[in-house]
């Protein structure tokens, strides 16, 4: 069965013409004409089959055949807000897997202790588009600038709001432990185990050297709630995919 390939379009209601890059990629790299049949995407819910009606220089102009609404796999608003590492490769590995997995929308924090200041945003959104693509996605997560985080939590959100941290909930709350018995967890619940299905949810994840214990209070009196992603210390990278799965497979429809 030949495979059927997968372009961004996101004005494909008003525009029947494929955009530069995704152009170049239908006729120089996979040599496609007119009268192949592809699928479109808006990245806003919708599919569309189409047909390539014209292919010449780097013009690609279509005619869509037909229109399939695409309902949401999951359930819910999921945000995940988090200090992007030094090594913008692995942030892009992240870009890439969550898309791959399915969540709403993307934030990248200016925190105390963050070892990047600057996100070429550009980059990552594209990696955004092509994982999208990939993965055929009817949805392109949203994606916004480099914010600080002071003013980051203290937005109103609709919906649970969580930060996970390192500390243990006995530090944040400047008092003597009782027990050593939560040790590993800080004394805080499971994400999924606090996850509230069909419900918008938003994840922050800090830098590799953690929030300041400062940011996790300032966090808590917005209504944050401190979370666990499990027993094991995890890279920013690990951490925040970890919560974008939790969310997901939480809110997804069976």
């Amino acid at each position: 069965m030949k495979e059927i390939r997968f372009f961004y379009a996101p004005d494909v209601a008003v525009d029947a013409e494929l955009p530069a890059d995704e152009a170049a990629h239908c006729l120089r790299v996979l040599r496609l004409q007119a009268g192949d049949e592809i699928r479109l995407t808006d990245g806003k819910g919708m599919f569309y089959k189409a047909e390539i009606t014209t292919a010449t220089g780097k013009r690609c102009l279509f005619k869509v055949l037909e229109a399939v609404p695409h309902p949401k796999e999951w359930s819910g608003h999921l945000h995940l807000a988090l200090a992007p590492t030094k090594n913008m490769d692995r942030i892009e590995w992240l870009a890439e897997k969550a898309t791959e997995i399915g969540f709403d929308e993307l934030t990248f924090l200016d925190c105390r202790y963050s070892e990047r200041k600057v996100v070429k945003t550009e980059r990552i959104d594209k990696i955004l588009v092509s994982a999208m693509k990939q993965s055929h996605k009817a949805r392109k997560p949203l994606l916004n600038e480099m914010e600080d985080f002071k003013r980051f939590v203290a937005r109103p959100f609709a919906g649970q709001k969580f930060i996970a941290h390192c500390y243990d909930e006995a530090d944040v709350a400047g008092v003597a432990k009782a027990s050593e018995d939560k040790a590993m967890d800080g004394g805080k619940p499971f994400l999924l185990d606090e996850l509230d299905a069909g419900q918008d949810a938003l994840v922050l994840v800090g830098p590799e050297g953690d929030f300041s214990i400062d940011e996790v209070r300032l966090a808590q009196a917005h209504g944050f709630r401190s979370v666990s992603l499990g027993r094991s210390r995890l890279r920013t990278e690990t951490a925040a995919l970890v919560a974008v799965h939790l969310m997901h497979i939480h809110h997804a429809r069976m």
